[in-house]
């Protein structure tokens, strides 16, 4: 498959680069620095310099032709005001979303995040981030014309990743390691199955790949 990364710089973005190039898989990843790309090529991805704050539907599209699957994992990241959760985690992911049905791409998969919700309240930058998280998850989950999956980690962590999760509609709060998050979404786009899902991710005790399989199969 050809699969296109927005985001790609990202620390889960970048270990996704690495499965699915080591699995066989075509892989470019979309960055806003050029400096970035060296770091893109390691992990075996062709790199696409493009800012999504500012390109057009037309620009991301033209990226997106001939992909068969799409994967938003950017976000404006820590210390990023409550205007860039909003331009990012929220406009760039419907954007995005906007691109892929004007390239034909029916495979949609979203990084969000636990807790997303646009109606979360609090004044914070973390509740911004979670409204902006949940009124992008809203907008994907609203187009019929992609297969999206929705994919929610609970606390990230740097911890090697142990292969074993828990995987469900609804999992409780918990750490998650990014290499562990990685590999789920590598499964899911190897999982038609899971389109239409929304689903949660914490450290379990189910191999991840089995806990792909089981939810497909509800």
């Amino acid at each position: 498959m050809r699969i296109v990364i927005a985001g790609g710089h990202g620390q889960i973005a970048l270990r996704l680069e690495r499965l699915l190039s080591a699995g066989g898989h075509e892989v470019a990843g979309i960055i806003r620095r050029p400096e970035q790309g060296a770091d893109l090529r390691e992990a075996g991805a062709e790199p696409v310099v493009l800012d999504l704050e500012s390109a057009s539907v037309e620009m991301v599209a033209a990226v997106l032709q001939g992909a068969d699957a799409a994967v938003f994992a950017a976000g404006a990241g820590p210390g990023s005001s409550a205007d860039r959760k909003d331009s990012v985690d929220r406009a760039a992911a419907v954007l995005f979303a906007d691109a892929a049905e004007r390239a034909g791409v029916r495979r949609y998969v979203v990084v969000s995040s636990m807790g997303a919700d646009a109606d979360h309240p609090g004044d914070e930058i973390f509740d911004a981030y979670l409204r902006a998280k949940g009124a992008a998850d809203d907008e994907v989950r609203s187009r019929t014309a992609l297969d999206w999956t929705i994919l929610r980690p609970g606390a990230l962590t740097n911890d090697a990743g142990k292969g074993l999760v828990r995987l469900e509609s609804h999992t409780g709060r918990g750490p998650i390691p990014r290499d562990d998050v990685a590999g789920v979404l590598a499964e899911l786009l190897e999982t038609p199955a899971t389109a239409g899902l929304t689903l949660e991710l914490i450290a379990g005790s189910v191999p991840l790949s089995v806990a792909v399989k089981d939810v497909a199969g509800n």
